[in-house]
């Protein structure tokens, strides 16, 4: 797919304009309404793709819980009673099928998962993504760390959780969430971000867990913030590892979007986030 689509929808997912104004501009490119609803069916998520892992594999437990603090998806191994624990957290359209299925595929490389619903306090991730996406941006910054602290403890208290390791991997909006995470909660004991948006710089020294970063070679929104974010983890000796993933948009990792999604980058970028987190919670 053309690029000029791909960083459209980029602008148009993240906020910089309101669907209307991002279909006139997509017809434009296109160059007929029909061309641009074509163009349309391969930007936006598929999730009836979203089913790697099975909701009903056998080898895992997974379930829906909520209580007073936290509310969100489960996925636990079924064999076996002692794994550390990783915090899940979705991107800007909220909790999804996809995330569901992360989570799933997660806890089959040895991990108590949980992918909480950062809008459940809302009534919870709506089906049309668009308003998922309006949810989110409307959320304060406070009540978002809040969340994240809240499911964190929550799953280090988990019974299979012997260990009492917990980290956290995030995706897109999520990622920048578990840079935050970092800076703010020294429970996190390992954190993955993929393609998120860095804290500032004055805020690195507070940060205690290993960092494990993965950037997309052509999402320029979210790389522009790398040089000091790194320059920040190397002047205080930050545990980190910081991949760049050349030739791939924001959201490589995403396998229900066809125009985004780099199945090269996704594996390679899986396999390193899961030597990482068994590296670093055992």
């Amino acid at each position: 797919m053309d690029q000029k689509f791909i960083e459209l929808f980029d602008r148009f997912t993240h906020g910089a304009m309101k669907r209307r104004e991002f279909l006139e501009k997509l017809g434009g490119l296109a160059g007929s309404a029909a061309a641009a609803t074509a163009v349309l069916a391969t930007l936006e998520n598929n999730y009836a793709r979203a089913a790697m892992v099975a909701e009903d594999d056998p080898r895992l437990r997974v379930e829906f819980q909520e209580d007073t603090d936290v509310a969100g998806y489960f996925a636990i191994p079924v064999s076996g009673d002692n794994y550390p624990a990783v915090l899940v957290i979705h991107e800007n359209r909220g909790f999804n099928p996809h995330i569901k299925d992360v989570t799933r595929r997660l806890a089959l490389e040895g991990f108590v998962t949980f992918a909480p619903d950062y809008l459940f306090a809302q009534g919870g991730t709506p089906d049309d993504p668009d308003t998922a996406r309006d949810m989110i941006g409307a959320l304060k910054p406070d009540e978002i760390l809040a969340t994240s602290q809240r499911s964190l403890h929550a799953i280090d208290r988990h019974p299979n959780n012997k260990a009492k390791k917990t980290g956290a991997v995030g995706f897109c909006w999520g990622g920048g969430q578990v840079n935050r995470l970092a800076v703010a909660d020294p429970l996190l004991k390992a954190g993955v971000a993929y393609y998120g948006a860095q804290p500032p710089e004055a805020d690195v020294p507070k940060i205690t867990a290993p960092l494990l970063l993965h950037y997309a070679g052509l999402d320029d929104r979210i790389n522009a913030g790398i040089p000091a974010f790194e320059a920040g983890l190397k002047a205080n000796n930050k545990t980190y590892e910081l991949y760049m993933y050349e030739g791939a948009n924001h959201a490589f990792n995403n396998d229900t979007n066809a125009a985004r999604y780099d199945k090269e980058a996704a594996d390679l970028a899986w396999s390193r986030t899961v030597t990482f987190l068994r590296k670093h919670l055992g």
